[in-house]
């Protein structure tokens, strides 16, 4: 009877190793983002131009008095001056991505059981549109191995400091807060059709009270974005789960496995 349950035991550990072998390999980008930068210009140019000019002859006669000299002088100055002044403010668009916020994504992905985790290479253009050519990236190697590909892209990001009455009492809460919105999509990097898609939020808060005037505090921007970046994980998964189930199979956990295995164990003993 021991021999059967080691051999159950193996079989159950087989079947798991093969299970996890079937898990999709998803590979996640940074947070690209879009960025409309103002600068302020001012120019002054001034600029002085002179010419000059002189001719001078003289030419010696001979008269019945005796000789005399004749002479010829000119004379000609130019003096082009011209001063230009211009002062404004400029845009431009800037793309990159956000090295942040992606951690949590993928340890919630993982904690789901459901999917194995790649690691695709960063993309280090500058300021280039074709960041969000998701597609190019793909054919060109950037995520070796990997089944799908979630691309996700901030579409908001604000960070508000604000103080604020406490009802009742003469304390102020001085409140630091950050709220990120993202779109994500999940790319089969064979076909490029889309498995998923919608927007997650991540929001974070560090609040203090102020007891009396001239009282000063340091929020923790640290804490605010650790907040930001879990609670976007957890709202990622949870959409993961709900949309994506690779081969038309409800998502597999890794506990239900293991529980299956057991319950082997048990049953051949």
């Amino acid at each position: 009877m021991r021999l059967h349950g080691l051999f159950s035991i193996a079989i159950g550990l087989c079947s798991m190793a093969s299970a996890w072998a079937d898990l999709p390999k998803v590979a996640v980008t940074d947070l690209t983002y879009e960025e409309r930068v103002k600068e302020y210009f001012s120019y002054v140019s001034a600029h002085e131009k002179t010419s000059f000019k002189a001719k001078s002859s003289e030419r010696e006669r001979e008269t019945d008095h005796g000789y005399s000299a004749g002479s010829r002088n000119s004379v000609d100055a130019k003096t082009e001056r011209s001063y230009t002044a211009a002062s404004g403010v400029y845009s431009y668009i800037e793309w990159g991505e956000l090295r942040k916020f992606t951690a949590d994504v993928k340890g919630e992905m993982l904690k789901s059981g459901s999917y194995r985790l790649t690691q695709g290479k960063p993309y280090t253009q500058k300021n280039s549109e074709k960041i969000y050519d998701i597609i190019d990236r793909i054919k060109k190697g950037y995520y070796p191995g990997a089944n799908y590909v979630l691309f996700g892209t901030v579409s908001n990001i604000e960070f508000r400091d604000e103080l604020q009455p406490v009802i009742g009492s003469n304390a102020t809460s001085a409140i630091l807060s950050l709220d990120l919105v993202a779109d994500f999509s999940l790319i089969n990097t064979k076909t490029y059709e889309i498995k998923a898609a919608f927007s997650a939020m991540g929001t974070g808060q560090d609040i203090k009270l102020l007891s009396g005037p001239g009282q000063r505090v340091v929020l923790n921007r640290g804490k605010v974005m650790h907040e930001v970046s879990k609670s976007l994980g957890v709202e990622v998964a949870r959409q993961l789960e709900e949309q994506f189930r690779p081969g038309g199979r409800p998502a597999l956990d890794k506990a239900t496995v293991i529980e299956k295995t057991t319950e082997q164990v048990i049953i051949y003993r």
